[in-house]
């Protein structure tokens, strides 16, 4: 899905790949700091200790979606500069590029790098030792796998939308309700191998984003109905 969003509505402007490029090395600092966060507190720690070792891990998690979000917030503070750059360079007085247009290319570029993560996590996991399912658990690792990182990418981008305007409008609940929405999906995985009860919370979740969205941003009903029916 992210490859179908970037050639479809991000690749012929040069001002968007870079967004783009600039939001995915966002989320990649984002990463690299609760990675190294994580390890120190792992090395720090007994690791014969199982149920702290997992409880490290449930706040590695929950540290990284903040961290993600910090730096979300921290790429719009970049972006609104950016915007006045333009606005100031420009001839008729006009940014280029919409704040609206603006957080979907970040939104996008967040999702592509947390989409390409996941995926090298899972090759990774391909490699072995072992085979899946090989004790009694589920064989669905890979499929499933797969459909998470789908939704991921999609409401990174949606998130994008949601956070955005609601730094544009001074709308804070909306802040909120995004790093909630990251919280509750990213926790839903602990679920596993039990994957209905992180994919069906997190689809949904999708659902509600996408429409959620899809009004901040000037859709109507009238419009989708005109779109799905093909009509100018």
């Amino acid at each position: 899905p992210a490859l179908s969003l970037f050639l479809f509505t991000i690749a012929r402007d040069p001002l968007r790949i870079i967004i783009l490029i600039a939001g995915a090395f966002f989320w990649l600092v984002s990463l690299l700091l609760s990675s190294l966060i994580w390890f120190i507190a792992v090395k720090a720690s007994d690791p014969r200790d199982e149920a702290l070792q997992r409880g490290l891990l449930i706040f590695g998690v929950m540290f990284s979606v903040l961290l993600q979000e910090a730096f979300r917030f921290l790429y719009y503070k970049l972006l609104r500069k950016a915007i006045e750059g333009l606005v100031a360079l420009s001839e008729d007085g006009c940014s280029p590029i919409s704040i609206q247009q603006m957080a979907y290319v970040a939104g996008v570029g967040f999702g592509l790098m947390s989409g390409a993560f996941s995926m090298i996590n899972l090759l990774a996991d391909a490699l072995g030792p072992g085979t899946v399912g090989i004790h009694g658990d589920s064989q669905l690792y890979f499929l499933t796998s797969a459909f998470m990182t789908m939704v991921l990418i999609f409401l990174h981008t949606f998130w994008g939308i949601l956070f955005f305007h609601g730094c544009e409008n001074r709308r804070w609940w909306e802040i909120a309700a995004v790093v909630l929405m990251h919280l509750a999906v990213s926790g839903s995985t602990f679920w596993n191998p039990l994957y209905v009860g992180s994919l069906v919370p997190s689809y949904l979740l999708m659902a509600a984003a996408a429409v959620w969205a899809y009004l901040l941003s000037g859709g109507s009903a009238q419009n989708l109905r005109r779109f799905l029916l093909c009509k100018c």
